[in-house]
């Protein structure tokens, strides 16, 4: 509306010629709503409370006597209070573009006296120390101007006599030092390592070289086992054909030995066992009518020689008896030949060799004499020996049976 003013969020409504007053002011201040302004009897101007930059570029003299380059940058504005927007409405609000560059020059003046009173090595290290020592000792003029300092931030200190540079060269020195310490270690440690990568990298080529021809020769072995299988096979088959072959051979001539065993060696062993018997009886036989004639001819002759002592006795003593045992005697080697040729054409075993023949012959000898005793019986007692003591032949024929009887029971 024409006669309606509404004052922005950043601005101040200054409406003067009105009765109404704040405080010692003389016009009334409107901020955050509208207002009727009457035209001719009253004006209304505007005072802006936007945020406002100074820069503060001051060449300083410390208490050293060194010159330093300082900028600075100061934020501030107009205050919200009404005795801030008075006294800033008395002073700026014709020159408002002009604010800045007035407060810079009251900042600069406290930073040139502030600077003054400290060292390079106090201002180098304490920058908010210099800068709220600005913003206090300005804070009375500021106050006045109706002006609030947000912030004061000191951006560069130049050194034209080159006192700083100096005074970091030591540091600046042992820094390029520590700086070059440093970068030798990185590039031992980066040596070592790009050393360590290179033995690890030619390990594992190596490794893998080995592991690539190990499976290269077991490739080529298996293949070379793949080629050699079918010659393997036919060998192996072979191999047991032969292997069969042997063994058909070794029954072949095990079944042979056992035909020749039971064939040939058994019935030569046979025939040979019969020939050796035969051949030992036939010796037995022969030793036999051997031992069998000599016992004979023994004994004939021994029955001669008692037969002829005795007839001789009995012819001297007339004993008919006798003469009759006589001719029984003299028909006894008539009787063993008989009986010798008999056995003669006889096959016998003898068990006990010669024993056994005198034994044979003995019995036949004893079964004679039997026959002489019944005879000598039957012709009465026998006459008693002589006196001479040479003996009888009956007692001697007595002495024969009883050898032959007991040759026969034997």
């Amino acid at each position: 509306m024409l006669f309606w003013h509404v004052p922005a969020p950043n601005e101040a409504l200054l409406i003067s010629g009105s009765k109404r007053r704040a405080g010692d002011a003389q016009f009334r201040i409107v901020t955050g709503h509208g207002c009727w302004v009457m035209p001719v009897k009253q004006k209304a101007s505007v005072l802006s409370l936007s945020l406002r930059e100074a820069e503060i570029s001051e060449d300083c003299v410390t208490q050293q006597g060194i010159r330093l380059g300082v900028r600075a940058v100061a934020v501030f504005k107009v205050g919200d209070d009404q005795t801030s927007i008075a006294n800033a409405a008395r002073r700026f609000l014709a020159e408002q573009t002009t604010m800045e560059e007035l407060v810079g020059r009251i900042f600069a003046g406290h930073l040139r006296s502030i600077v003054g009173g400290l060292t390079v090595e106090q201002i180098i290290r304490e920058r908010d120390r210099v800068a709220q020592e600005v913003k206090d000792g300005s804070h009375s003029e500021m106050e006045k101007l109706g002006i609030v300092v947000d912030a004061l931030q000191i951006q560069e200190i130049a050194d034209t006599s080159g006192y700083i540079t100096n005074l970091a060269a030591p540091h600046a020195a042992a820094v390029a030092s520590t700086a070059r310490i440093a970068q030798a270690k990185a590039d031992q440690e980066a040596t070592e390592r790009e050393q360590q990568a290179a033995a690890l990298k030619a390990e594992y080529e190596r490794d893998t070289a080995i592991k690539r021809a190990g499976f290269l020769a077991e490739t080529e072995q298996y293949n070379a086992r793949a080629a050699q299988a079918g010659p393997l096979s036919q060998a192996r088959a072979s191999q047991e054909v032969i292997e069969e072959q042997t063994a058909l051979a070794q029954r072949q001539a095990s079944l042979a030995a056992q035909r020749l065993e039971a064939e040939v060696r058994r019935p030569a062993d046979a025939e040979a066992y019969r020939l050796r018997t035969l051949a030992e009886a036939q010796r037995d036989q022969v030793r036999f009518e051997a031992d069998a004639r000599a016992y004979t001819e023994r004994t004939v002759a021994q029955a001669r020689a008692d037969a002829n002592t005795a007839l001789a006795v009995s012819l001297r003593e007339g004993n008919q008896e006798l003469i009759a045992a006589n001719r029984t005697v003299e028909n006894l080697p008539a009787l063993a030949a008989s009986a010798a040729e008999g056995l003669s054409g006889a096959r016998l075993t003898v068990l006990n060799g010669s024993d056994g023949v005198n034994e044979l012959v003995s019995g036949i000898v004893g079964q004679a004499l039997t026959i002489l005793d019944s005879l000598k019986q039957g012709t009465g007692p026998p006459t008693p020996p002589p006196a001479d003591g040479t003996g009888s032949l009956p007692r001697k024929v007595t002495k024969l049976k009883q050898e032959g009887a007991g040759s026969g029971a034997s």
